[in-house]
């Protein structure tokens, strides 16, 4: 059984602080989880069913989980933090989370592009960053990579969510990479210029935007779209008839990844558990839970996936190092600002 808390309120706060204890435990691991996905509630139930060990769960987003380690110290239950996105596994690294580990397994069955450099954590599970287009009006021969977006010529027809939504920032991150400090600040100009309206809502919203007609182009994680196709809602289904997918870059760098990623917790009182934890999301097993029942990629080469995903056939995607986009975050958010991208 797993035993879960969710983390909301200072209430919350103080009875998860009873429930776990700071102490090695043989059969437990303690999980920080910014994570809200039924469906990884199937990843703990079978790690425990292989291997004994119990996983306690405590969810919250990830400013407050990174708030509550800090809080804790030394006296902190925390083995495990898991979230989404390098940028914050970024800052839980800059302030002190984690701690470095060495895995032969994970070292094995990882991309390098998706460990950290000192193995302070992992990425377990991708998702690109996709454009969407109403094929009534858009040639997707016209739209082949991110930079294509700001074509003068696609003024007024974009939709995006705003500058402090991490994926963006890790978007931009991997700009300033590819292209520098200055051409990335050109790219953030040219999407402002084209934005068909100030950014709102979240990555599903950008979709629908573009099947109300509200604007012919969007950027959003691709799993959002097939949540849609897969919806029991027919509305929910009746919006990807009317929107197109696209994967931009496929001709050079490749698609822009983010993660779904952990590392063990700096002082975890389950250190050997933990690193059982990680090594097991990487198997085969827990790769095809993130991949079929969330729609994410997994990380591992081979393993099933949702056959949506199957479809589009094999991605080229960015190989750069995820933490590159974490340590680009501060100049990021300074270009969405200098830019006027709110």
């Amino acid at each position: 059984m797993i035993h879960r808390y969710r983390l909301v309120v200072p209430f919350a706060t103080a009875l998860v602080g009873s429930a776990f204890a700071a102490t090695a435990a043989a059969d437990e691991v303690n999980l920080y989880s910014a994570r809200h996905y039924d469906s990884d509630e199937k990843l703990y139930e079978l790690f425990t069913e292989q291997t004994g060990i119990k996983v306690n769960l405590l969810e919250g987003d990830s400013d407050q989980l990174i708030e509550r380690i800090k809080r804790e110290g030394v006296a902190s239950p925390a083995d495990v933090m898991m979230t989404v996105d390098a940028g914050r596994l970024w800052r839980a690294e800059q302030e002190g989370i984690f701690q470095g580990i060495e895995s032969d397994v994970l070292n094995e069955r990882l991309p390098e592009a998706m460990r950290h450099p000192e193995g302070q954590w992992f990425g377990f599970s991708q998702r690109v960053r996709a454009i969407f287009y109403n094929p009534e009006n858009i040639d997707p021969s016209e739209i082949t990579s991110y930079e294509d977006l700001t074509d003068p010529r696609w003024e007024g027809e974009v939709c995006i969510r705003s500058s402090n939504n991490i994926y963006n920032q890790s978007l931009l991150a991997s700009m300033i990479d590819h292209h520098g400090v200055e051409g990335a600040e050109e790219w953030a100009q040219g999407i402002v210029n084209n934005m068909a309206r100030q950014p709102e809502g979240g990555d599903t919203d950008q979709i629908r935007a573009v099947a109300a007609g509200e604007c012919n182009l969007a950027v959003a994680n691709h799993y959002y779209y097939v949540r849609l196709i897969n919806s029991d809602d027919a509305a929910d289904r009746e919006v990807t008839e009317k929107v197109n997918i696209l994967f931009p870059n496929q001709d050079d760098r490749g698609i822009h990844v983010n993660v779904g990623g952990a590392g063990v917790v700096e002082g975890a009182p389950n250190r050997e558990n933990a690193i059982r934890f990680l090594e097991f999301l990487a198997s085969d097993e827990a790769q095809e839970i993130f991949a079929g029942a969330n729609y994410e990629y997994p990380v591992v080469e081979g393993v099933k996936m949702d056959e949506t995903l199957e479809s589009w056939g094999e991605l080229n995607k960015d190989e750069i190092n995820v933490s590159v986009l974490g340590g680009n975050n501060p100049e990021a958010i300074r270009i969405f600002d200098r830019v006027g991208w709110r």
